[in-house]
C-alpha cells in the first residue's frame, strides 16, 4: 500500500556567524541531512531550512576587532558557511541570514502578539557595566573567580571546573573581557516574558509529542525548579533588531535566533510560491521538526514552544535532540589536534567518509558520539569499500567486456532479490527513527549476503567455462541488482558516491520505490572507481596540520601587543625596555604560515625573535630596516626555537599589519608604515 505524501518542514540549529564550522557541528547537519535526504526518496514534500545565527555582542565586538561593519563580518562568514556544507553535501532548501527583512517582521510580529495579551513586562535589573567600553556585558563577557569552588579565570554564568552555576555579580574579582577593567553594577530597565503563564500549554505540549524520555525527564527537572521569566531584551550598543516601542533597547539574539527558521523558510515560500501559513496554522496537518544540540535543549523545548504559542503559530510536531562530539573519547581540543575545522578536513579526507561513519554511530538518542580515528580508518575502509563498492567493481567488468554492457533479462535468483527488497520495511523505519547506525548494520548485513553469492558463484571461474555465458551474465547482471539495491538504501548517507553509481546505472536518480523495480535488459557505463581507501598518513597529516595552526595562533597571541583597553600604571610602562635594532636577516618559519624568523641587531646584540607579519611583508624586503623592540621580554620557547623579544607592530590583522620604524632610522622619532 502506497505510503500517504506527508508535508514536513525540517530545520537544523543556526550555526553562529562569528566562527567557522568544525566536524562537531556536521554532526547534527548530516543527521539532518540524512533524514531530509530519505523523505524525498520517498516521495514526502519535505523542506530543510537554515540561516546564520547574525546577532549579538560577540558579532559586534569581532566586527569592531576586525575594522569592519557587522553586515560585512557576516555576510563574509554567510558565505565560508555555505561552501563548507555545501562541500560535505549538505543539501538546504534555503540558508538565509537572521539580519534579514523577515526576521525582522516576524519577531515583531511575535513581540507585539505578546506584548499585546500582556505577556511582556518590564522590571529593572543591576547588571554588569564596562565603564571603559560603554556597553553592559553578557555573562559570558565577565570572567573572575568561581565563588562556589574558587576556580580561577571562570566564564560569569558558570564554572567549568566544577559545574557550578551563578550570577556574574557573584563572580570573585570579576574582570570585563572586553576591556580588563573591574566592571560596574548599574541598572537598566528590561523587558520579560512570562514563561511559566504557558506551564500548562508546555506540559500538553510535552505530553502529546514524542520527545525523547531523556528530554522529558530534563523538561520535568526544570519544571520541578521553576520556570523562569525570560529577559528578551538588552541594551544599546548591540548588534540587532531595535524593539519597536522601546528605542534603544534591541531583541535579545535568543529570541530572534529561533524566529530565524520562520525567516529562512519565509524567504524560500516567497520565492517558490509555498504557502507560507499553510505550514504555521495551529490545525494544520503539516509536520514541524528542529534537530538541535543537548546543550540549546532549554530554548527549543521550553521558550521557543511557548513564543509559538503566543503568537498563534503551531508548536513543533518534534524536537530532535543529539549529543556532542568527542574525538577518541575527549572534548575537542587545538593542541591535541582535535578542534577540526570542516575546511581543514576537507583538505585531507572526503566528506563522504564522515557522513558514513557519523551515521553508522548515530541513534536516536542523546547520548554523545566518539570519533575514533583507528576505526574510522577501519570502517570506512572494511564497510564502503571493501563490502559495498567491491560488489560493483566485481561484476562490472564482465558486463561491459563480455555483454555489450547491457544487464540480462532475468533475475537468476528471486529468492535472495526478494530478501534485499523486503528489508526496505525495516531500513526504512530505522532512518525515520534516526537509528541511522541500525540502518547502516542491516545495509552492511546485506552487503555481507552479495559478497557471499558473488563469492560462491565465482564469475571470475565461469568467464573460464565453455558455455557458461548465460549463467555468467545472470550471475554478473544479479550482482549488479543487489548492488542497485544498496545504493538506494545508502543514498541519504553518500549521495555524491550514489550521484556516480547513477551514472554507471544510467537511472538519473534512484528513489526509495526503485527498490522493488529491477532495470532487467539496461545498458550501464563504463564502471569507474568510485572511493580511496583511507590512508591513515592523511590523518596524520591532518592532525600535524591542526596542532600547527594551533601553535602559530598562540604564538601569535603572544607576539601582538594586548586589546585595546587594557590598563597599566605608568610605573608599569616606564618598566618596558625599547629599543631601535636593525634586522639583519628575515626568513620564512617551516611549518608557519604567519610567522617570520627576525635575527635582530640591538645596540650590538643579537637577538632572533618571531613575529607573525609573514602575510604584511616580504622576507627580503625587511633586511635593513629599523624596527623597534620590546628588549627585556622574557625569552618564550616555542616549537620553531626561542623568541627572544617582541616587536612593535600595529593593524587590524592578516595582511594589514605594520611595523613601527623610527624615521630615518633613527631613534628620535617614529612613524607607522
Amino acid at each position: 500500500m502506497e505510503e500517504p505524501k506527508r508535508k514536513i518542514l525540517v530545520t537544523s540549529a543556526l550555526p553562529y556567524a562569528n566562527g567557522p564550522i568544525h566536524i562537531g557541528h556536521m554532526v547534527e547537519y548530516i543527521q539532518t541531512d540524512v533524514w531530509v535526504r530519505f523523505q524525498k526518496m520517498r516521495g514526502h514534500e519535505c523542506y530543510f531550512v537554515c540561516a546564520d545565527d547574525a546577532h549579538g555582542t560577540p558579532i559586534m565586538l569581532k566586527a569592531e576587532a576586525e575594522q569592519v561593519s557587522p553586515e560585512v563580518l557576516i555576510e563574509r562568514t554567510s558565505r565560508e558557511h555555505q561552501r563548507d556544507f555545501s562541500a560535505f553535501g549538505i543539501e538546504f532548501d534555503n540558508y538565509h541570514s537572521t539580519h534579514s527583512d523577515e526576521n525582522r517582521n516576524i519577531s515583531e510580529f511575535i513581540y507585539e502578539q505578546l506584548r499585546k495579551d500582556d505577556l511582556i513586562v518590564a522590571r529593572t535589573i543591576e547588571q554588569a557595566y564596562d565603564p571603559v567600553k560603554g556597553m553592559f556585558l553578557p555573562d559570558r563577557f565577565v570572567r573572575g573567580t568561581c565563588p562556589r569552588c574558587a576556580a580561577v579565570d571562570q566564564y560569569g554564568d558558570s564554572c567549568e571546573a566544577c559545574g557550578g552555576t551563578y550570577s556574574p555579580t557573584d563572580l570573585i574579582d570579576p574582570l570585563s573581557v572586553v576591556s580588563g577593567v573591574t566592571p560596574e553594577l548599574k541598572k537598566s530597565e528590561h523587558l520579560f516574558f512570562t514563561l511559566a503563564k504557558f506551564q500548562d500549554v508546555l506540559r500538553d505540549w510535552i505530553a502529546n509529542t514524542d520527545l525523547h524520555p531523556g528530554v522529558v525527564k530534563k523538561l520535568e527537572d526544570w519544571f520541578e525548579t521553576g520556570l523562569k521569566d525570560w529577559d528578551i531584551s538588552r541594551d544599546a550598543p548591540y548588534f540587532g533588531f531595535e524593539i519597536p516601542d522601546n528605542p534603544g533597547k534591541y531583541f535579545y539574539v535568543w529570541l530572534d535566533a529561533p524566529v530565524g527558521y520562520l525567516a529562512s523558510f519565509k524567504n524560500l515560500c516567497e520565492s517558490e510560491k509555498i504557502d507560507f501559513e499553510s505550514y504555521l496554522r495551529p490545525e494544520s496537518d503539516t509536520e514541524l521538526y528542529h534537530f538541535i544540540g543537548k546543550d540549546i535543549m532549554y530554548f527549543h523545548t521550553l521558550f521557543w514552544p511557548a513564543m509559538l504559542k503566543g503568537a498563534g503559530y503551531r508548536l513543533p510536531t518534534n524536537v530532535f535532540v543529539h549529543g556532542f562530539l568527542t574525538i577518541d573519547g575527549k572534548k575537542m581540543s587545538k593542541s591535541r589536534g582535535s578542534f577540526i575545522k570542516a575546511e581543514t578536513y576537507l583538505s585531507f579526507l572526503s566528506p563522504d567518509y564522515l557522513r558514513y561513519y557519523f551515521s553508522a554511530k548515530l541513534t536516536s538518542g542523546i547520548e554523545d558520539i566518539d570519533l575514533n580515528w583507528d576505526d574510522f580508518e577501519a570502517r570506512v575502509n572494511s564497510d564502503l569499500v571493501g563490502k559495498f563498492v567491491n560488489i560493483g567493481s566485481r561484476c562490472a567488468g564482465f558486463i561491459t567486456k563480455r555483454f555489450g554492457s547491457k544487464l540480462a533479462d532475468e533475475i537468476v535468483d528471486t529468492e535472495l532479490m526478494l530478501s534485499f527488497s523486503s528489508a526496505s520495511a525495516d531500513i526504512a523505519g530505522f532512518y525515520e527513527e534516526r537509528e541511522y547506525g541500525r540502518a547502516i548494520r542491516e545495509i552492511m548485513g546485506l552487503a555481507d549476503l552479495a559478497n557471499r553469492y558473488i563469492d560462491s558463484e565465482k564469475p571470475w571461474v565461469l568467464a573460464k567455462q565453455e558455455g557458461a555465458d548465460r549463467h555468467l551474465h545472470l550471475v554478473v547482471t544479479m550482482g549488479i541488482l543487489l548492488f542497485r539495491v544498496l545504493a538506494i538504501y545508502l543514498k541519504p548517507v553518500i549521495p555524491d558516491i550514489i550521484v556516480e553509481i547513477e551514472k554507471f546505472l544510467g537511472e538519473p536518480s534512484l528513489s526509495w520505490p526503485d527498490i522493488h523495480a529491477a532495470p532487467l535488459g539496461n545498458t550501464i557505463n563504463k564502471f569507474i572507481p568510485l572511493i580511496e581507501r583511507v590512508e591513515s598518513e592523511k590523518i596524520v597529516k591532518m592532525i600535524d596540520e591542526v596542532k600547527r595552526a594551533a601553535e602559530e595562533e598562540r604564538a601569535i597571541v603572544k607576539e601582538e601587543p594586548e586589546e585595546q583597553g587594557h590598563q597599566i600604571s605608568i610605573e608599569d610602562f616606564l618598566k618596558i625596555d625599547l629599543r631601535v635594532a636593525k634586522i639583519v636577516t628575515a626568513s620564512s618559519v617551516v611549518g608557519a604560515d604567519k610567522l617570520l624568523k627576525l635575527d635582530l641587531d640591538v645596540g650590538g646584540e643579537q637577538r632572533q625573535v618571531f613575529a607573525g607579519i609573514k602575510q604584511s611583508y616580504d622576507p627580503e624586503e625587511l633586511v635593513g630596516k629599523m624596527v623597534v623592540v620590546v628588549a627585556n621580554l622574557a625569552p618564550r620557547k616555542m616549537r620553531f626555537g626561542i623568541s627572544e623579544g617582541m616587536i612593535l607592530a600595529a593593524g587590524p590583522g592578516g595582511s594589514e599589519v605594520f611595523l613601527l620604524e623610527p624615521s630615518n632610522g633613527s631613534e628620535s622619532g617614529m612613524k607607522i608604515k
